[in-house]
């Protein structure tokens, strides 16, 4: 079933190889969206709470730091909605060029396509053409590279579980002719101005996309990130701190139970309260991991600079663990400049005083963990 206010099915082909598409409306919904009052008080909340994430993210002085752990964590638990097995461990690990699997290969990539579209985003507006270079970094040397990546498919693409047809699909988004009108409108919409609050506009731009679906492969964690770059290019947010796939993951099938009861009955507010609690309580837990990030910074470094003459050495060292929290003594000297014998004293001593621990294995290549620090990352992992 379809629901005009959000969109048709639409009739493809004939014979036997006749099939449904779902051709959705043009943004903003018509009635608009509903506003009472319990998705006032949910708009209130979450603006307010995004405002303090936001303040709290760009205060700190170390801010590219906790920005680049964050960015590794939202591409992390948003390619585990979609079935990859991996851990924050796996793609922190300091041999993860030799050592990575598929899905750690997907993950860091996923990563590459965030940091990409976040620096791309200073200089191209917010339009198709971002969409699709994003999406071009994501697949790129990923399983989905022969899904024609950076570019909108060229065929039908569908939505079902292993062994799904046009026929029994849980969803078919719009043909090729359709998605492609739906992707300049849904341009449009993201570039005008439609008078509502950027947080219930985010929330239809997500839907939107997702129930478009222009690629053939990794319409889900682009659509995810559009979050990030839509609060960003209507500046609700500094930086990519809100990794919202967290709540999003913990939910799932109420994730797209909701966006497919709009499809099916043009309910957009029930998808948009949804949303503003996502985004609610992804930013109340990102702001509280700031503050203890922010904390155990300043109690760590407050040990090692009672280290005396080695502080100065352990500190480079315990900076370079908050962007590289597991390390091995060989990989950081290079990286610090510095000889092996003075890191493999600074490690000992960061042992001693409980910063570093020694992560499992023999001899060779063995390699040292800040525990306290991954403790914080990994919750929600």
């Amino acid at each position: 079933m379809a629901n005009r206010r959000a969109g048709i099915l639409k009739n493809n082909l004939s014979g036997e190889a006749a099939y449904k598409s779902f051709k959705p409306t043009p943004l903003p919904p018509n009635p608009g969206i509903g506003l009472d009052g319990e998705t006032l008080a949910l708009l209130v909340e979450a603006n307010r709470r995004l405002a303090l994430l936001d303040a709290f993210s760009s205060q700190i002085p170390n801010v590219g730091l906790f920005v680049s752990m964050y960015v590794r964590k939202e591409a992390l638990m948003s390619a585990q909605i979609e079935g990859t097995q991996a851990s924050l461990d796996d793609i922190l690990d300091p041999f993860v060029d030799e050592n990575a699997n598929r899905d750690v290969s997907d993950v860091i990539r996923y990563i590459k396509a965030i940091e990409f579209s976040v620096a791309r985003l200073r200089d191209l507006p917010f339009c198709n053409r971002l969409i699709k270079e994003t999406h071009s970094i994501l697949m790129e040397g990923a399983r989905g590279q022969e899904k024609m990546p950076g570019e909108f498919r060229r065929s039908q693409n569908w939505i079902g579980g292993k062994g799904a047809t046009l026929r029994n699909a849980m969803f078919v988004p719009p043909n090729v002719g359709d998605m492609m009108e739906a992707m300049s409108d849904l341009e449009k919409y993201i570039n005008a101005d439609d008078g509502l609050d950027v947080l219930i506009r985010a929330a239809l731009v997500h839907y939107q996309f997702e129930t478009v679906h222009p690629f053939l492969d990794g319409n889900g964690r682009i659509g995810r990130l559009l979050i990030s770059l839509f609060l960003m290019e209507k500046r609700l947010l500094s930086s990519p701190v809100l990794y919202i796939s967290y709540f999003l993951k913990k939910n799932r099938v109420e994730y797209y139970d909701r966006l497919t009861e709009v499809r099916d009955k043009g309910n957009y507010e029930q998808w948009v309260k949804f949303f503003l609690r996502a985004v609610s309580q992804s930013s109340m837990d990102a702001s509280k991991n700031i503050l203890r990030l922010t904390d155990l910074h300043a109690k760590d470094m407050e040990t090692v600079a009672g280290f005396g003459r080695a502080s100065k050495t352990a500190m480079g060292l315990l900076v370079y663990l908050e962007k590289n929290p597991i390390i091995e003594i060989g990989k950081t000297a290079s990286a610090l400049d510095m000889s092996f014998s003075t890191v493999s004293l600074a490690v000992g001593r960061l042992m001693e005083a409980g910063i570093l621990t020694k992560r499992p294995g023999g001899q060779r290549n063995r390699t040292f963990s800040y525990e306290p620090y991954l403790d914080i990352l990994r919750d929600g992992t």
